[in-house]
């Protein structure tokens, strides 16, 4: 009979996969997570979800609720993660993350509650989590959300050694007679842009043809046209949260209905993306010369010699968040928010739509 080899035993650090390590990686996190707690946070040690008390008395934290509704979103950072692995910066791409899914959330005039991540990792790296990790929690903070959970996965077959994916899962909530749908959009209503802090999370596939494949750019050139920026400070710029300025708004007039329509301008650019809260019978009249359209788009377009109407689809062009408000209040809002320190234009205002002939 053929002898039967012996085998050493195989253990899950063969796999790829430390659990010493994961130990410490863990360990590192909670006080990353507390940071951004509220009273409102319900303590559940060693349990395997969060804890989050609404308040109906208004007894307890101040918040009484009438008729509630709960607001949810997700997204990710999308190829901006491969800039940052590139780059090995690891810091504020936790920021985009919260930026992509409380400014959805926002759209709604909600009130952001709590914010779960879920981080998938080719390997163990306490370090690199840790950074990601604290970036999260710094953006929670801007975002007035309690990070009350997570998950962290380690597939070594699934991603290479040093890549990572990233998704965030948003909670909010909003009365519902203060629900913002885009329903009171009216003929006469005036667009304000809040200005984008850069290229914020979308558009990098093309973003990273352009500059590393068709130019041969490296991290470190620098861009003349951007005040001698490097290519990886102008490609790693967070992603603007606007909860605080734009809660501030709505809570101004708490008892008015002034503000109709919120988009958040993303992939699809400002005309898609406003284009979907608009009503039946009404159109956009925007006015593409009205806000100042930072460099680090037309260096883009230079580059890759990229079609207006194709930048206008892809990116924000400065203007990370839209707010459709009426005619009477438009300039008062947007006094609000430059004050707050969130640069604000009018931007277009809402027309009637007359179909036919």
């Amino acid at each position: 009979m053929p002898q039967r080899l012996t085998m050493p035993p195989i253990q899950y650090k063969d796999a790829g996969v430390d659990l010493d390590i994961y130990e410490q990686s863990m360990a590192r996190l909670p006080s990353l997570m507390r940071r951004t707690h509220t009273p409102r946070v319900m303590p559940l040690e060693g349990g395997f979800a969060g804890l989050f008390r609404l308040d109906f008395a208004g007894k307890l934290f101040a918040r009484q609720y009438r008729d509630p509704v709960l607001v949810s979103c997700t997204d990710g950072v999308g190829t901006k993660l491969k800039v940052a692995q590139r780059a090995n910066r690891h810091d504020t791409v936790g920021r985009d993350l919260v930026a992509m899914c409380v400014n959805d959330a926002l759209c709604t005039g909600a009130e952001p509650l709590f914010f779960l991540d879920y981080i998938a990792m080719g390997r163990d790296d306490p370090d690199r989590l840790e950074q990601v990790v604290r970036g999260i929690s710094d953006g929670c903070i801007d975002g007035e959300s309690a990070l009350i959970g997570g998950e962290t996965a380690i597939m070594p077959d699934l991603y290479g050694p040093d890549d990572y994916d990233l998704a965030g899962f948003s909670v909010g909530v909003v009365e519902r007679d203060r629900l913002i749908d885009g329903s009171r959009i009216g003929a006469g209503d005036v667009i304000l842009g809040l200005a984008s802090s850069g290229l914020h999370s979308n558009g990098y596939s093309l973003v990273r043809k352009i500059v590393f494949d068709a130019a041969g750019l490296g991290l470190e050139d620098t861009v003349a046209e951007c005040d001698g920026s490097t290519v990886a400070d102008l490609l790693m710029v967070p992603t603007r949260i606007y909860v605080q300025p734009v809660r501030a708004v709505l809570r101004h007039y708490r008892k008015k209905q002034v503000v109709h329509g919120i988009a958040h301008i993303t992939g699809g650019g400002l005309v898609e993306n406003l284009s979907r809260i608009l009503p039946a019978g009404v159109m956009l009249d925007i006015d593409p010369g009205s806000w100042p359209v930072p460099p680090v788009f037309g260096w883009l377009q230079r580059l890759g010699e990229v079609p207006a109407e194709e930048m206008a689809r892809v990116f924000n062009r400065g203007v990370g968040m839209a707010l459709v408000v009426s005619e009477h209040f438009a300039e008062s809002i947007a006094r609000q928010l430059i004050e707050t320190g969130v640069e604000t234009w009018p931007i277009g205002r809402i027309l009637a739509r007359h179909d036919g002939p």
